[in-house]
């Protein structure tokens, strides 16, 4: 399924919003596309942005002209990305795009565009120079902004942009979806909680990176269920080393996708605990052997998920998830 087809079928209100804005010229020069963790706001951004850009929109992106394939490609000069997954947004980057789109655009369409993905992750040098930017924007230029948590985004900025939510589809559709694009059952299980479109999380499920974080998550449980010294013998050898590496193009090699599957992992084990249906049937044998194992779920849970929310702060990854596997080991001894 081509993105636009995603948009128009799952998120109609965005696709419309921003379908009557380019059809009325009336695109404003500046949105904040806001939704939950797992929905595709850079995707959608990107796909916005393609819009402006497209040699032949209908009424958004056709997806295959030149400009769109450019774009995709990462080749269009006048389309600039910072992306905040990966690590703090700084001054300096944001005032790379204030120099570059101060010049005269390179491109035939004089269009300069930029997105900032995750602007809550912009440090308070970088906002100052992004409201400034945002205040006085060179004609022609637009600015697509995404944020998880609108809360943490500046009312300053938010009253510079025009506001778009992007809603999570159901787990369920995104897992039926997943499996048309031939994601493999078990997978999907595991992604479909985490990635709410189905084309990204096909992407993800063939991905070496997923891979890798599946066999973490494996190591892990399988340390828990060995001991303490088993437990952070692997959580200090292997998987702080391979999600604190700093490889910045590693999208799903990172402590927040860990902890995600790892809290499945141990919801689906409370979940077994009283009975229910699990999320994830593959690991049922091992679900079963924590229940065992590992008495105080909620507790373990609870601090998860706590750990998961302390990685927005300036905390230490390497030292919250080295606390992290103490605390399940000495919870449950």
């Amino acid at each position: 399924m081509k993105f636009g087809a995603y948009l128009e079928q799952y998120q109609p209100v965005a696709y419309r919003a921003f379908a009557r804005a380019l059809e009325n010229h009336r695109v404003a020069h500046a949105y904040l596309l806001s939704g939950e963790a797992g929905v595709p706001l850079l995707k959608t951004a990107t796909y916005f942005a393609k819009s402006l850009l497209c040699d032949h929109p209908n009424p958004l992106a056709c997806e295959e002209c030149r400009s769109c394939l450019r774009v995709d490609h990462h080749t269009y000069s006048d389309f600039i990305v910072l992306d905040g997954k990966n690590g703090q947004i700084k001054k300096g980057d944001v005032q790379t795009i204030v120099s570059d789109f101060s010049k005269t655009p390179l491109e035939a369409k004089g269009i300069l565009i930029y997105v900032v993905n995750l602007v809550e992750n912009m440090n308070v040098q970088a906002i100052n120079s992004l409201l400034k930017f945002l205040e006085e924007p060179p004609a022609g230029t637009y600015a697509f902004l995404t944020c998880e948590n609108e809360a943490k985004v500046l009312p300053t900025i938010m009253s510079r942009c025009e506001r778009i939510r992007l809603l999570l589809l159901p787990e369920d559709v995104v897992f039926s979806e997943a499996l048309k694009e031939g994601v493999l059952e078990e997978d999907a299980e595991w992604l479909a909680p985490l990635i709410n479109d189905p084309t990204q999380l096909a992407e993800a499920a063939s991905s070496e990176e997923y891979h890798t974080l599946r066999q973490l998550i494996d190591a892990t449980l399988d340390a828990l269920l060995k001991g303490p010294n088993d437990a952070a013998f692997v959580m200090e050898s292997s998987v702080i080393p391979a999600l604190t590496g700093g490889k910045k193009n590693a999208v799903l090699l990172q402590p927040r996708y860990y902890l995600d599957m790892l809290s499945l992992v141990f919801q689906d084990a409370i979940t077994h605990q009283v009975g229910g249906k699990i999320r994830l049937t593959s690991q049922e044998e091992t679900i079963g052997q924590l229940v065992y194992a590992l008495p105080h779920l909620d507790a373990s849970l609870a601090e998860i998920l706590k750990v998961r929310s302390l990685l927005d702060t300036n905390l230490s990854s390497a030292l919250a998830l080295m606390h992290l596997i103490l605390f399940l080991t000495e919870e449950n001894v």
